[in-house]
Formats: structure tokens, sequence, C-alpha cells
């Protein structure tokens, strides 16, 4: 069994960048592993990518992703908005201030 083919049901597309990943795994798990591409007719390459793609399914529902995710964007806002402010600080002309205006009392004298 091949594991450069595509199976049926995979979101694979072969027109798209593909990035290689290195899985180190036990025997044991490798064997199941090939078993089970075996029942599903597919190769071990698109039974490990079919698994992927579902574990990140489950993940974009799992409460705990989510509250980390809402963690991790706050966390990038502030990042992006104090660097923003230091550019800003560096590059932006100095707005120019009007000179104050003095003022006098309209009450009266005592």
């Amino acid at each position: 069994m091949s594991d450069t083919s595509t199976g049926f049901g995979s979101s694979y597309d072969p027109g798209a960048q593909i990035r290689p990943l290195s899985v180190r795994m036990t025997e044991e798990t490798r064997a199941q592993l090939d078993i089970i591409a075996q029942l599903n007719d597919r190769s071990v390459t698109d039974e490990v990518r079919h698994a992927l793609e579902a574990w990140i399914e489950r993940s974009k529902s799992d409460p705990k992703v989510l509250e980390r995710a809402n963690e991790v964007k706050a966390e990038i806002e502030r990042e992006a908005a104090t660097k923003r402010g230091a550019i800003a600080a560096i590059f932006d002309p100095v707005p120019k201030t009007k000179p104050a205006k003095e003022t006098t009392s309209s009450s009266p004298a005592r």
C-alpha cells in the first residue's frame, strides 16, 4: 500500500501547498495505523490526514480550545496595539499644540 495515494473522502488538494510532517510513534501504534488504513482502504498518509482533519474539526468546538483561542486573540490584540503605538510614536508627526489662551476672570473682584 502506497503512502502517496489519495483516498476518497479526504480533503487533500493535490494543487495545494503541502508541508510534510514526520511523526514518531511506537511500533505498536504504527502497526495499528497500518491495519486501520488497510481496513479503510486508504494509504497510511491518507489515514493520518483524515484523523488530523477530524481532530481539528472536534477541536473547533471544544470549550477549552475556544476559551484559549479567545485568550490568545486578546493577547495578539494587546501586542498589536502596543506595536501600533510604538510605531506611531516613532514615525507619526507630533501634533502641533496651540498656545494656551490667556483667560480673564469674569467674576467680580472683591
